[in-house]
């Protein structure tokens, strides 16, 4: 049978690459973004089985309306992609409180209430599969990302719990990590940089700087073939939790479980000591 997608970020990269995949898989796609003009020109073709919707995930009162007529089009949503995002990778004293505020308020809060909308519709349902784009940076923590790995740090705890949540109703949780892909993440359109230059840091933010412009649109991986892993997840009759998509990704993963299997047996003789008798 047929799915219907829910796409949030579709204007673009990685999202705009999940609804061509979803729409060649032979699904429906509800297609959400800033412009939803653009949107709807790039899918022309298929304008019967795409529903192009303007939706700013900070604005939490247009989100209900944006499930609603999503629901009045195709009366069900199986798969709920939230992929609508952007990088705050200033040094954390160069960023100001409001950088904070802003960065949760998509990648986080958006998160948070575009998934509070769709939940009501996939219970009743009694079926329904979340995938949330975390990132690498949701892993390890890196120089200059203090606030983007914080928030995506927040999407994988965030995903876990929920998983269990919702998993008596059918309902599945993929968390997905990409490591560096090409896309417009690394534009001046989309990053963020700290706009309170501190003198002690100078060297270090132009070299972040100078490195994520030398890697713009250099990246490994493919979009449209992340779209492709993401349409064959959601075909699964028992979807995985946790997808490392790309290989530095993988290296990221591996690093990460050898430093904690370290940092474990290096503590474990501590870790008995805090235990006390009632």
């Amino acid at each position: 049978m047929s799915k219907i997608w829910f796409v949030t970020g579709s204007t673009r990269g990685i999202g705009a690459e999940i609804v061509k995949a979803a729409l060649q898989g032979g699904d429906s796609v509800v297609a959400t973004g800033r412009d939803p003009d653009k949107i709807r020109a790039a899918f022309a073709a298929d304008a019967d089985r795409v529903l192009a919707l303007a939706l700013d995930v900070t604005d939490p009162a247009a989100i209900p309306a944006a499930v609603e007529a999503a629901v009045h089009k195709f009366g069900r949503i199986d798969v709920l992609v939230n992929n609508a995002g952007y990088g705050h990778l200033g040094l954390f004293e160069e960023s100001a409180p409001d950088d904070a505020e802003r960065q949760f308020a998509t990648n986080v809060f958006g998160l948070f209430n575009v998934t509070r909308a769709v939940l009501p519709v996939m219970r009743r349902q009694r079926a329904g599969h979340i995938f949330n784009i975390s990132s690498i940076a949701g892993i390890r923590g890196g120089l200059g990302g203090s606030l983007y790995c914080a928030s995506k740090f927040a999407i994988e705890g965030f995903s876990e719990s929920l998983a269990q949540e919702v998993e008596p109703f059918g309902i599945h949780v993929t968390v997905v990590e990409p490591g560096f892909f090409r896309t417009d993440f690394l534009d001046e359109s989309s990053v963020r940089f700290g706009a309170r230059p501190i003198q002690d840091y100078a060297d270090v933010s132009a070299q972040i700087r100078a490195g994520y412009r030398d890697r713009n649109h250099q990246q490994a991986g493919d979009p449209a073939r992340l779209a492709a892993v993401l349409v064959e997840l959601a075909a699964r009759e028992k979807p995985l939790f946790r997808y490392a998509a790309g290989s530095d990704s993988a290296g990221v993963f591996a690093a990460k479980i050898e430093r904690l299997q370290s940092e474990l047996e290096a503590t474990r003789t501590l870790s008995a000591t805090t235990d006390g008798s009632f």
